[in-house]
């Protein structure tokens, strides 16, 4: 039977606690994907048999001043900074994001980063689009917008297009940095930026908290297959003897 020495394990234990975190990694990613897309169906579901509407329509009427839906709660500082911050969710900023991040992976000649980035937010668009003919909901009422919006309501495409592209990005720079604050911050940020994106929204009353609420679930859980597939794909480049970092 085989005997291990103190020094074997001194030796082996950075290699050993380098592979937990990786598959640990990958198993947090499946888990988020996997309560994503069933949170999603369940509220599908409550949305397809009208089960929302009560809860959306309050909502909407809270961030409004008592009888005046045009009329949004707030200084006016915070209406346009809900303006501003709605923004970067949208089809023309994600995309200048991506243009510029896909070049700065490939001056880096990261090339398999930058096609994950690519397909990640194309793949996120077609679902989105395919998501809202299925479904083909109305949005609000007009009188609660506050900016002008076009296509279907269900899913939020601000909030599902953003939590794939800031979800990704963050993933991205997390793996760059080596220290685990700045990998804390880049996937913070990620988050927090999605988090607005989608609830700016609401507060301009372009969608229903359910259309939010569903668009971050099917962004998160499509960002996170990316993320494992990329995994995946790495592992496989690597080979068995050579552990992808």
């Amino acid at each position: 039977m085989p005997r291990f020495s103190a020094l074997d394990l001194r030796r082996d234990l950075p290699a050993l606690l380098r592979a937990a975190r990786r598959e640990l990694g990958a198993t947090a990613a499946l888990l988020v994907a996997a309560l994503s897309a069933m949170a999603f169906l369940t509220i599908a579901d409550e949305v397809a048999e009208g089960e929302t509407r009560v809860i959306d329509l309050a909502i909407l009427d809270a961030l409004r001043q008592p009888g005046r839906p045009r009329d949004l709660i707030g200084p006016d500082w915070l209406h346009v900074a809900a303006v501003d911050i709605t923004s970067l969710g949208s089809l023309a900023v994600l995309t200048l994001l991506i243009l510029l991040a896909f070049g700065v992976l490939a001056c880096l000649r990261r090339w398999g980063e930058g096609l994950l980035l690519v397909v990640g937010a194309g793949g996120g668009l077609a679902i989105s689009q395919g998501l809202k003919l299925l479904f083909g909901r109305e949005r609000p009422d007009v009188d609660y917008r506050a900016v002008e919006a076009v296509n279907a309501s269900f899913p939020s495409g601000h909030a599902m297009l953003s939590a794939v592209v800031f979800l990704t990005l963050g993933a991205l720079a997390a793996r760059f940095a080596e220290r685990k604050r700045l990998k804390a911050l880049a996937l913070g940020a990620a988050v927090t930026l999605s988090l607005l994106v989608g609830l700016s929204r609401i507060y301009l009353g372009v969608h229903w908290a359910s259309d939010v609420l569903a668009g971050w679930c099917v962004g998160a859980a499509w960002a996170m297959v990316c993320w494992l597939a990329a995994f995946a794909w790495t592992r496989w480049r690597a080979g068995p003897g050579n552990p992808a970092r």
